[in-house]
């Protein structure tokens, strides 16, 4: 594995954080909600073996600090942001991608606008809700998130968030049982809640993918779910789209998180996809 770089680029509105590691074909790693680059460190060291493994905070979240107040983010802007970090580190060379929750939203975004850029996506759970055909609900269940976080708090709307989503079952342990690097990340995480939930989390989940542009590229998407996590409401929006694309689902160890909670089995599956790219 080649060592780790750590790099600072900057975009319209912003300066992102992003890390650099090892050699080969650039995979991009893109993570999602409240979290940054840190959760993929488990899988790094393994993917780096055979890849330039590029990680990066989204904006708004960690060290990807705004250039003046946070606003909405927009799927938009963020794929502007993922395909200014492959100019920055691939060239012009197509490269491969990995998205999870929000940042899968920002990888279909990318390879819809860009699809000569991107050789292969795999796209982890993305919850884009409104193709679901009980939209109407799922849109409702995240505006009622947003509000308890304005009206009650961070802790209120973590809650229902956890509880609604599933993932109450992926809670991480006690803050003073974290490893020390852990424990940064989570502290890092923490501090990006109220981000997410003010700026990102109605403008993603009310993303509506171009399904007919997907279907062009449908052979260089792998929709991706979590065995724990594919009938909750982040897992379910990857099933429509798989159908439209004619494609089956590909599982993944673990629930919404599994790149974290099982990193190595994680970063395994993922190789192995990688390696049916025909291009």
């Amino acid at each position: 594995m080649g060592a780790k770089t750590v790099n600072k680029l900057a975009v319209p509105g912003a300066t992102l954080h992003y890390e650099v590691t090892g050699s080969g074909p650039v995979l991009l790693l893109i993570a999602g909600g409240g979290t940054d680059a840190g959760v993929f460190s488990g899988m790094v060291g393994q993917l780096a073996a055979e890849y330039t493994v590029v990680t990066y905070d989204p904006r708004g979240n960690s060290r990807s600090r705004p250039d003046g107040d946070a606003t909405d983010e927009s799927v938009e802007q963020s794929a502007a942001d993922a395909l200014a970090l492959l100019d920055s580190v691939a060239g012009h060379e197509p490269a491969y991608v990995f998205g999870t929750s929000s940042g899968a939203i920002t990888g279909l975004e990318l390879i819809t606008r860009h699809p000569e850029r991107v050789r292969m996506l795999v796209a982890h759970e993305p919850p884009c809700t409104e193709v679901l055909p009980d939209a109407a609900d799922a849109r409702a269940f995240f505006e009622d998130v947003y509000e308890t976080y304005r009206e009650d708090g961070l802790t209120a709307a973590d809650v229902v968030f956890m509880m609604g989503t599933g993932m109450d079952d992926d809670a991480m342990p006690p803050m003073e049982d974290l490893l020390p690097e852990y424990r940064e990340l989570a502290e890092r995480m923490q501090a990006n809640a109220a981000t997410f939930y003010e700026h990102k989390l109605l403008p993603f989940t009310r993303y509506v993918p171009d399904l007919d542009a997907l279907r062009r590229v449908a052979d260089r998407v792998v929709p991706a779910a979590g065995l724990e996590s594919f009938a909750h409401l982040p897992g379910r929006p990857i099933e429509v789209v798989a159908d439209h694309l004619g494609w089956p689902v590909v599982m993944f160890p673990g629930g919404h998180g599994g790149y974290a909670s099982h990193p190595a089995p994680f970063a395994t599956h993922l190789a192995h996809l990688l390696k049916t790219d025909t291009l």
